[in-house]
């Protein structure tokens, strides 16, 4: 008898589980007599969507990084040279209407050049480099090709040109504009859910944004010919257009 009492209870309790089991979310009894909700499946309810929004416009600011490189078998000359190359570099660009504060130094350095002796087996110093690297931002996009060729002949032999990129100024209002796309793009494939699935779609529970901005590339800025003869033929710059894009991840309830 108390076998088959046990059983019953057992069967009574496998039961009550499966049962809890098969529904999101049960009341049972407390302690206190006050019904408890607990939540058995772990299933993610809502429509779950992303939106993007994309933004084209056009530079208006270029980021130029250039500066000098020069070599001796003295650091003090070397450092001479440098410096007396770079004065003429920053006077140029004065003269081209950038503003002292759009000019940054970027870099600055004093290396030692060596070569490998074979016979001792030994690092022989043979001279000394000294670099100094800036950024100058220009504004007027028309200038840009004249700008490089003013730096060019000031600087000689010695200017080293690493490239130019492109941005805007004031870039608040364009992800502004980004944002308002993305977050109806993602209410429109909600809403097309909802529809398609015969439900109604409720009110956005969670929103999550992402951002970016696609990097436009350092084009290859070259010059040919003997520049300090001024023979460079003028650069040809293409400013292109940017885009700025962002996502949104949005949850919508199922009213």
């Amino acid at each position: 008898m108390r076998t088959k009492t046990f059983l019953a209870i057992g069967i009574v309790i496998v039961l009550a589980l499966v049962g809890l089991a098969g529904c999101s979310a049960a009341k049972v009894a407390a302690t206190d007599g006050q019904p408890v909700s607990v939540n058995i499946g772990s299933q993610q309810t809502g429509i779950w969507v992303n939106g993007t929004g994309k933004v084209t416009l056009t530079p208006d600011i270029a980021t130029l990084s250039l500066g000098v490189s020069a070599q001796t078998s003295s650091v003090t000359e070397a450092q001479s040279q440098a410096s007396a190359a770079m004065g003429k570099i920053m006077e140029a660009l004065a003269a081209n209407g950038v503003a002292q504060k759009d000019i940054q130094t970027q870099f600055y350095n004093v290396q030692q050049v060596t070569r490998w002796d074979d016979k001792n087996q030994q690092e022989v110093v043979i001279g000394y480099r000294v670099s100094n690297m800036v950024i100058a931002k220009l504004r007027d996009m028309a200038k840009i090709g004249s700008v490089i060729d003013a730096v060019v002949a000031a600087g000689g032999d010695l200017t080293r040109i690493n490239g130019l990129a492109f941005s805007v100024e004031k870039p608040e209002q364009y992800y502004s504009q980004a944002r308002e796309l993305a977050m109806n793009d993602a209410k429109a494939k909600a809403q097309q859910i909802a529809a398609l699935s015969g439900v109604t779609l409720g009110k956005p529970t969670f929103v999550s944004e992402n951002a970016s901005t696609p990097p436009v590339p350092y084009p290859q800025v070259a010059y040919k010919g003997d520049m300090a003869a001024g023979a460079a033929p003028s650069v040809p710059i293409s400013t292109g257009e940017l885009d700025i894009v962002l996502n949104v991840q949005v949850t919508y309830a199922i009213q």
